[in-house]
């Protein structure tokens, strides 16, 4: 595959070295295309040397072979690691003073940018207008991660590592290797509801939202279109499934607002997935100011049910839409964990419900994850265990044998 590497001035230039050097190894035609900026980062030796092929920042070299717009037209595939605030801004104002300019102006490949810099500059509201206006065109933001920065700093705008990078951008093209939700539409809810009671305090729950977001992302890896409903879940937990040119993301508060939200992302889905966790009760009275000791104890909340989301999001739902409920359980053993999801799946009327045990120190907050999958006549179909994307993976092996 023809593959243009963009480099712009940042420190993170030095890990690109390890990107070109991957795809080279892999077999790819690579050709590097710095900025001035990022020569005095990583020189053009190296650039030349990694890649194997000449480099060159300007558009008055190979002037007879209009190298300005002929590297391009040849791409396949167009990766700018690291994507400063600066090139960033340019690509959005399609600005065309260099060869990288003119390179990504020339080119209907698909492009990849993997954002680096400080926090601060990542979230300016110029920069994340700037990202909009990008992704708008169908460019695909790869990152920024969270971690540490130059200079001590500490928090988003680290650039993604190369392996990643590698894989998320080799699947804008491999056409080859499609994925078993190739082309399906996908509704997917995350997080934890919060019902408030005040404007400062709410009823809510552990919930990170870790594994439905997983469960977007592993499905949007596979090929589909996904709908990602969240509620209150932090941009680091978010950002991979955010990032993701498959994933359309809408941010809830109260399970009121999910239940609409999902409902809308139904309509045209092939598969619903509910994995946040809804308030199954909020006050039934809201008060306008904080509820403070001067007005008096508060002895009692009185609570009122929230509508089952999933349980209408499954009477509701069209032929061979499949609807998968989530259950989160504590209970004495194992048998009893599964009788539990056994009368729960026959209740909300899915068609498959993931079961997992949770405590004080398991199942919320944490990286790593076990459930079972119940299906018809509350049959196991199957078990997993791991972190919460490789059980996701299995969750959506099995929704691909459900859908048949």
């Amino acid at each position: 595959m023809n593959i243009v590497v963009a480099v712009t001035g940042g420190i993170a230039a030095y890990k690109t070295v390890h990107l070109v050097r991957l795809l080279v190894t892999a077999g790819h035609h690579v050709t590097v295309v710095p900025t001035e900026d990022a020569l005095r980062f990583v020189g053009k030796p190296t650039w030349e040397a990694i890649s194997r092929h000449p480099v060159t920042t300007s558009v008055h070299e190979d002037v007879a072979q209009v190298r300005h717009v002929a590297l391009g037209q040849a791409a396949e595939l167009v990766i700018v690691a690291p994507a400063t605030a600066n090139t960033i801004a340019k690509m959005a104002a399609g600005l065309a003073d260099d060869l990288l300019g003119t390179t990504l102006l020339a080119t209907t490949a698909p492009v990849a940018i993997a954002p680096a810099m400080h926090t601060e500059m990542w979230r300016h509201p110029a920069t994340q207008a700037n990202i909009d206006t990008l992704r708008g065109r169908g460019v695909a933001v790869l990152g920024p991660d969270s971690g540490e920065l130059t200079g001590g700093d500490s928090g988003p705008g680290r650039m993604r590592e190369p392996e990643r990078i590698v894989e998320q951008a080799l699947a804008l093209v491999d056409h080859d290797a499609p994925g078993d939700l190739d082309g399906l539409r996908v509704a997917v809810s995350a997080g934890g509801t919060r019902e408030p009671l005040d404007p400062v305090r709410f009823l809510g729950n552990r919930s990170s939202g870790r594994q439905g977001v997983a469960l977007a992302l592993a499905a949007a890896d596979l090929g589909a279109e996904v709908a990602l409903v969240c509620a209150h879940v932090e941009e680091a937990v978010l950002a991979d499934a955010a990032q993701h040119p498959l994933t359309r993301v809408e941010h809830v508060g109260t399970a009121a607002e999910l239940g609409a939200a999902m409902r809308t992302a139904a309509e045209d889905a092939a598969v619903i997935v509910m994995a946040a966790a809804v308030a199954d009760y909020r006050p039934a009275e809201v008060s306008e100011r904080k509820l403070t000791k001067e007005s008096g104890p508060l002895r009692s909340i009185e609570l009122v049910p929230n509508d089952d989301i999933v349980a209408a999001l499954a009477a509701r739902r069209t032929p061979g839409q499949v609807v998968v409920a989530f259950a989160a359980e504590t209970a004495d053993d194992h048998a009893q964990l599964l009788a539990r999801a056994r009368r729960k799946r026959e209740r909300k009327g899915v068609d498959l419900l993931v079961v997992n045990e949770v405590g004080w120190d398991r199942g919320f907050e944490t990286s790593q994850n076990s459930v079972h999958m119940i299906g018809e006549e509350g049959a196991v179909l199957a078990q997993a265990s791991g972190t919460k994307r490789a059980v996701a993976d299995e969750i959506w092996n099995v929704v691909a044998d459900v859908l048949g």
